[in-house]
């Protein structure tokens, strides 16, 4: 994959790959930007919910699932020194529907987590990431089921 990131000025930049779209990247005020556009780490944690989040929905698609609203949330731990990497990771997928089967749920992540989301695989490797997921009543947005994922593949 071949992408180019582009200078805009101050601390922005432009950056675009092959699918022809592109995404504004820039620091914060302090760090001489004008907070116009993601960091390079929401980048890489996003990408990552992303990449998860695709497979799911598709899977849970292929099962028949009545899904109504979907999210994945990311929460990441840094280190507190340069260069600040992530040192751990949460994924906490929330499915809302009717009638939503926890089996295909749980399928559907240890899919993407073992076998699709190259993001998954790779960062997995790099920083444990926690698998968590809710499932939700689509009308009362009631908490029906949750549970935790644990990946096969070592962290």
């Amino acid at each position: 994959m071949d992408i180019q990131v582009n200078w805009k000025g101050k601390m922005a930049f432009e950056g675009s790959g092959p699918s022809g779209h592109a995404v504004l990247l820039d620091a914060d005020q302090n760090s001489g930007g004008e907070n116009g556009g993601l960091r390079p780490m929401e980048m890489i944690a996003i990408g990552l919910a992303g990449c998860t989040a695709m497979d799911v929905v598709s899977i849970l698609s292929k099962k028949k699932q009545a899904v109504t609203d979907f999210q994945v949330n990311f929460h990441g731990t840094r280190a507190a020194e340069h260069p600040k990497v992530f040192t751990s990771g949460i994924l906490e997928y929330r499915i809302y529907g009717k009638n939503i089967d926890e089996a295909a749920v749980v399928r559907a992540i240890e899919l993407s987590a073992e076998k699709y989301c190259p993001a998954q695989a790779m960062l997995g490797t790099i920083f444990p990431i926690r698998l968590l997921y809710r499932i939700f009543d689509f009308e009362t947005k009631t908490l029906l089921k949750e549970g935790e994922y644990i990946r096969k593949t070592p962290d």
